[in-house]
């Protein structure tokens, strides 16, 4: 939903995407690569992130004309410099752009243009001034941020929060089963569920049944815990 109550979706927002995809590719800020990604997973040491090695960057246009007619490429945005943000619940953030992130997709081989571009665009139109969101998205920020510059967006403050994760630390996902709200549902009613988060965020000494504007009266981000949570102590003290 934009900032005059409509709704906006993404599928109705292709000529949007590609004004600004546009945009960089005239500003010379993007190249196609012709990388798949078990490629990039291959040439990476194991347990270290995965940083795009810019092996397309430099193509010449022989080279380019020559892999299109092998196969159809993603376009990357060629990033420089440094990224810093004053995150409002983990503090300063600051990486090299080019060393820690790398150049990212910002329109996929099959067409499609990338969450990073999309997002960026749609909350610039939104005019978005704050967002918070889990704090598994808080390196992404600084992706999101050199669109915001080079774009000429002005860009909004963001604050990450800690997630509830599986018992081992994992994100909880789909694909693993891990347990979701539907669950939970199936196991406690509304005001609990708040209750219970509450709780596990140091807001409730135990946990009690709570409405959500009881919630948003006791929530303040200085108090909130940096540490993710695990699910598991979502059974601990049943209310």
């Amino acid at each position: 939903m934009n900032g005059d109550g409509e709704i906006v979706w993404q599928s109705k927002r292709t000529d949007f995407y590609k004004k600004a995809f546009d945009r960089l590719f005239d500003a010379g800020l993007l190249y196609p690569c012709f990388c798949r990604r078990a490629d990039i997973l291959a040439s990476s040491a194991p347990h270290e992130n995965l940083v795009y090695a810019g092996t397309c960057r430099n193509f010449c246009a022989e080279k380019i004309a020559e892999l299109s007619k092998i196969r159809r490429p993603s376009y990357r945005v060629k990033v420089f410099g440094e990224s810093t943000f004053f995150d409002e619940h983990y503090g300063f953030q600051k990486i090299d752009l080019q060393k820690d992130a790398g150049d990212f997709i910002v329109r996929r081989a099959d067409g499609n243009f990338s969450y990073q571009l999309a997002v960026c665009v749609d909350d610039a139109d939104s005019h978005v001034v704050q967002i918070m969101r889990g704090r598994d998205l808080l390196t992404s920020t600084h992706q999101q941020l050199f669109l915001y510059r080079v774009l000429n967006f002005t860009p909004p403050q963001y604050a990450h929060i800690p997630l509830l994760v599986s018992e081992d630390g994992r994100r909880l996902s789909k694909r693993e089963r891990d347990l979701d709200f539907g669950f939970l549902r199936e196991k406690f009613d509304a005001k609990q569920i708040v209750g219970k988060i509450l709780h596990l965020c140091g807001f409730l000494e135990k946990p009690c049944p709570l409405e959500l504007c009881e919630a948003i009266s006791i929530f303040d981000l200085k108090k909130l815990p940096k540490n993710d949570i695990s699910i598991s102590r979502f059974f601990e003290n049943s209310i």
